[in-house]
């Protein structure tokens, strides 16, 4: 492996790593504690700071895997600072440098990277360009300390930060109602997770010396007795139970089924954010944790079928929103949350490497098409409804060839980058013995088909056929640009998609090559780099997942395109499911209206009245009842008669010396 790697490439200091969190850290106390407050008349300058860290973080970001790669992919190691110190606990700081990290820091870092340069075109004039800039400074800066973090105490800490970032994010323009409801949906719904996370990390904190780093969070470590101590302190059920605990956490923050209702309802965002949550930081989030705690995973088969289950589940789950929506960034909200369930899906068939690889490709092509939803939306005045879209294809070819790519990617199509991921997953899942994983690849291929159906109805409804007036047609949108004549975005948002075209098209088979490429080894990415036993290239699995995207794509062009398919006469035909799926499964309805609303709040109301009348006011009566009978009884004794207080004083000398001669 390491004469793949150029000569030049050496170890990476512990201070160049602080660097990579420090540099985005630095731009949002810059722009939140001067720009914004002292300098907002120059705002521009807010992005550029941001743009200016990020690429330093990007590339001190590419210098570590090439560290890592040159150290043959083990962790590099420095010893972590003690911060704290409780009785016998020490909190410690410090950096985990392995193969997991150092993929994950290039990801982040470099989507986040064309993210912000996008951002400077698509949020001009906005009048909160700065503070936008600020919080997507310390969104990066969370996520990198995130998945940089040496035990998982701090990596908590962070957990917690990157969902306050994003309740920031997502109700950035907190005057619209939507996005503050959407805000506060986002944070209650990941907390539900974030128990579950909690209860994990409380049980290991009473195990006193598994509570550590070294011991329990290396992705490398497949003896899980040395990872967690197995036999003398954690047992393989309790594993299991911290295992689903974590994986709690994980379903809320990557919108797992049934945690996946907040994902949706965050493209009340700015579209920059949607694509950087659903890209690379957020929703990533939730697998890494997963993939970096795949030892504990694996130790507990339940815990692992539990993740196949729940992903293959998702997979389908959400795909089938995404057939009927007619917003384009709730479609590819939607997408993204069966694409994290093809990424949990790997995970449960014991193959995390392959789910990173999956995350890998996934962070550029859906980037991509996040971004392509942006430049459609400012060319039409600010609409995201494709049914007054149409006919741009001629006046944005540029918009209109990357959203091609990007489309043709998450479809699955040979050659771009999501074909050889995908591909990876369901060789992996096949290749397993068991009814689980051969049942949740087969969801995993039905996907397949109806991934490539809705990515390909967006793209016809949106880029072919006649325009339909755009936001000037749409009666949901309150006001848009004066002149609404559809228009290519400006470079500064069409440079970051063409890189991102590139990435979506390349970056699958050059990362980890199905055959030695030159000097790049065969699967260098998953075997090599991230030292697992990749799934041999299935020609026949490829194929049928070939066979079934086309299938999808050919059924978008006949009911979208030539017409000969009537878009209408299906949905009539099968009104009740088209219903169940626009209004997504009534989830909402479950989780705001019956369990919120009715349940607790009521239940709630209930206990509260109960808990006052019979706990607070009884207490009251029962205080009231003693004071008043203890004076009745004390004014009892006071009778005025001194006789009766003679016999009393008598009779409590005899008792005294009754005690007194006893006692001797």
């Amino acid at each position: 492996m390491t004469d793949f790697i150029p000569n030049f490439w050496q170890q990476i200091e512990e201070p160049q790593a602080w660097l990579i969190f420090l540099f985005p850290l630095g731009a949002f106390l810059v722009n939140s504690l001067i720009i914004r407050p002292f300098f907002n008349q120059y705002s521009k300058l807010s992005g550029w700071i941001t743009v200016v860290s990020l690429t330093a973080s990007f590339v001190l970001s590419v210098y570590a895997v090439g560290s890592v790669a040159a150290n043959d992919g083990r962790s590099i190691g420095w010893a972590s600072h003690e911060w704290v110190e409780v009785a016998n606990f020490k909190m410690t700081v410090g950096i985990m440098m392995n193969s997991l990290t150092a993929l994950m820091l290039l990801v982040v870092t470099g989507v986040s990277l064309l993210v912000q340069i996008y951002s400077m075109g698509y949020m001009k004039g906005d009048s909160g360009y700065s503070r936008y800039f600020a919080y997507m400074s310390l969104f990066t800066a969370s996520m990198v300390g995130l998945v940089m973090s040496s035990n998982i105490v701090q990596l908590f800490v962070f957990w917690e930060l990157v969902g306050l970032c994003s309740f920031l994010l997502i109700g950035f323009w907190f005057h619209k109602p939507s996005a503050a409801a959407a805000a506060k949906k986002a944070f209650l719904v990941t907390r539900v997770g974030d128990f579950g996370f909690l209860l994990g990390i409380l049980y290991l904190f009473s195990q006193g010396d598994s509570f550590t780093a070294n011991n329990l969070n290396p992705l490398e470590i497949r003896d899980i007795e040395k990872a967690i101590g197995l036999g003398t302190v954690i047992s393989s059920s309790v594993a299991g139970w911290i295992a689903l605990g974590f994986f709690l956490g994980a379903m809320g923050k990557s919108g797992q089924f049934p945690l996946h209702t907040w994902l949706p309802d965050a493209m009340e965002g700015p579209t920059p954010v949607s694509s950087l949550i659903h890209a690379a930081t957020m929703v990533a989030a939730g697998v890494f944790l997963v993939a970096r705690f795949f030892p504990l995973f694996e130790a507990s088969p339940v815990a692992l079928d539990t993740v196949a289950i729940i992903g293959g589940v998702t997979v389908v789950f959400a795909a089938s929103m995404g057939l009927v929506m007619n917003d384009i960034k709730r479609v590819l909200a939607y997408s993204t949350v069966s694409q994290l369930g093809y990424m949990m899906l790997a995970i449960g068939v014991g193959a995390p490497g392959v789910a990173i690889f999956h995350l890998f490709t996934h962070a550029f092509f859906k980037c991509l098409l996040f971004q392509g939803a942006g430049s459609v939306s400012h060319a039409v005045g600010g609409t995201f409804d494709m049914r007054y879209m149409g006919g741009l294809r001629r006046v944005m070819p540029w918009t209109y060839a990357t959203f091609l790519i990007g489309s043709l990617s998450l479809a699955g199509i040979f050659p771009l980058a999501g074909f050889w991921s995908k591909d990876e997953i369901l060789a992996s899942a096949q290749g397993q013995a068991g009814f689980i994983p051969q049942a949740v690849f087969g969801l995993a291929l039905i996907a397949v088909t109806m991934t490539a159906f809705y990515m390909f109805r967006v793209l016809f409804m949106t880029f072919e056929g006649d325009y339909k007036g755009g936001a000037d047609a749409d009666p949901d949108v309150e006001s848009h640009a004066p002149s609404n004549t559809p228009h290519e975005s400006a470079w500064s948002m069409l440079g970051p998609m063409v890189i991102l075209a590139l990435l979506a098209i390349f970056a699958g088979f050059v990362a980890n090559p199905i055959v030695n490429l030159g000097a790049i080894p065969e699967h260098w990415l998953v075997h090599d780099f991230l030292h697992e036993s990749a799934a041999k290239f299935n020609l026949g699995i490829a194929a049928i997942s070939t066979f079934a995207a086309i299938l999808g794509i050919l059924l978008a062009y006949l009911m979208y395109v030539s017409k000969t398919i009537s878009a209408q006469t299906v949905v009539s035909s099968v009104r009740p499911i088209h219903t169940v799926l626009s209004r997504k499964y009534y989830f909402d309805e479950l989780y705001e209206d019956l369990l919120t609303t009715r349940v607790f709040y009521r239940g709630l109301a209930g206990a509260l009245d109960w808990f006052d009348r019979c706990v607070v006011d009884g207490l009251v009566r029962v205080i009231d009842n003693f004071g008043r009978n203890i004076g009745r009884l004390i004014g009892q004794a006071q009778t005025g008669q001194v006789q009766s207080y003679g016999a009393v004083l008598s009779g409590g000398v005899l008792v005294i010396l009754g005690v007194l001669l006893f006692l001797k």
